[in-house]
């Protein structure tokens, strides 16, 4: 079915290479068991082995200075999740983050401010839907205890200025948590150079498997931070009336872990780094620009009209179709695409906005793809 469909959804997900499959199925067929310290035969050390090797992948991926700074999760909202409810922030702390993130990275902030007083402020985009740096400037202050921002937009692409506002979050002893579930699949992210204290992101959006997200964390951020959920494999030791948690990663990762899909990590890097991330990146700016190009007279595009401001992800509206209505067009050609606010709903509520239909493209998709999807806008609108 998939060599007859031109695939525009990757911002959701990622399709996945031969090499990914294969490491997932090689689980199940060559040693189906639990990893870590509580099984300790030699299909549990293969096991244990690779699971290592995909948080080495991952933790060389983003410049991070030791692979134990790498926690599994389930996806990049678990990660936020876990920041949100581990770092004990309470009545007078304030979390700062953009006014288009998605979901993921604002009803945690909302339900902790129901649950614990914090306040959750917002800073405004330009209307483009571009940074703007003076309105952040404006609403830093000593009670922000966390800035929690997208990398890079799921609803138009643009990239945020990540090294300089991390730059002043740090100056007023705030914490920076990027979001990097956009970027870090489709660009070069080092944590080092950008100076983050946390990032989240998905392996299912990086050719990975799903069911598996990741937190990186500075070494003395993951101490600071209380597990999201604790038991078998994440302490050291227990009695009835004390625990003594494992250090990170490990203290974050309790219960059965989804095995299969951690084998699938590193090949997924390894795919990404033999294409090159430049090269993807450098890739989807020149399918958005041939996009843009064959339909900026005939649809709304959503965000900056500079393709090279909004990387690979082609969102827009039509006056005379709904967005859902497009997606179906769309599917009856073969093309998948998706239509919706996209989780980012107060963005789309205070604007009066339905949403849009996203077409966003990855390392696989060509121009001949793009010509037929614009194409189709011919046919239909003339």
């Amino acid at each position: 079915m998939l060599d007859k469909i031109t695939y525009f959804d990757n911002a959701c997900m990622t399709l996945k290479p031969y090499q990914v499959i294969e490491a997932v199925n090689e689980y199940y067929e060559k040693y189906p068991v639990c990893g870590g310290s509580r099984s300790q035969h030699r299909l549990s050390n293969i096991l244990g082995r690779k699971i290592e090797e995909g948080r080495e992948a991952i933790s060389e991926l983003i410049g991070a200075e030791r692979k134990e700074q790498i926690v599994f999760t389930k996806n990049t909202t678990e990660a936020v999740n876990l920041v949100a409810k581990g770092l004990g922030l309470g009545k007078g702390d304030t979390v700062l983050t953009t006014d288009k993130e998605h979901n993921s990275n604002t009803v945690p902030w909302i339900l902790l401010r129901d649950d614990k007083g914090i306040k959750f402020d917002q800073v405004k985009t330009n209307d483009d839907g571009t940074f703007n740096l003076e309105n952040f400037k404006e609403s830093m202050n000593q009670s922000v205890e966390l800035v929690s921002m997208i990398h890079t937009s799921n609803l138009d692409g643009t990239t945020t200025p990540a090294k300089e506002i991390g730059e002043i979050a740090h100056d007023y002893d705030a914490l920076f948590l990027l979001d990097g579930a956009q970027s870090v699949p489709h660009k070069p992210v080092d944590v080092q150079d950008l100076d983050v204290d946390l990032l989240a992101f998905s392996v299912h959006k990086m050719l990975g498997p799903t069911g598996v997200g990741v937190l990186y964390g500075k070494e003395e951020v993951l101490e600071r931070l209380t597990p999201l959920s604790a038991g078998g494999g994440s302490v050291k030791d227990s009695t009835y009336d004390s625990i003594t948690l494992k250090d990170a990663p490990g203290k974050f990762e309790g219960g059965l872990q989804n095995y299969s899909a951690l084998c699938g990590i590193k090949p997924a890097v390894d795919y990404l780094l033999d294409v090159g991330l430049e090269d993807i990146e450098q890739h989807e700016i020149e399918l958005n620009r041939l996009a843009t190009e064959l339909l900026e007279d005939k649809v709304e595009v959503i965000g900056p009209h500079d393709p090279e401001k909004r990387s690979g992800i082609f969102n827009f509206r039509v006056k005379v179709l709904g967005c859902h209505e497009i997606t179906v067009l769309l599917e009856e050609q073969d093309i998948i695409t998706r239509g919706g606010m996209h989780c980012v709903h107060p963005w789309h509520r205070t604007r009066g906005e339905l949403g849009g239909t996203r077409a966003s493209f990855y390392l696989y998709n060509t121009e001949e793809e793009v010509k037929k999807f614009a194409q189709i806008f011919d046919d239909l609108l003339g």
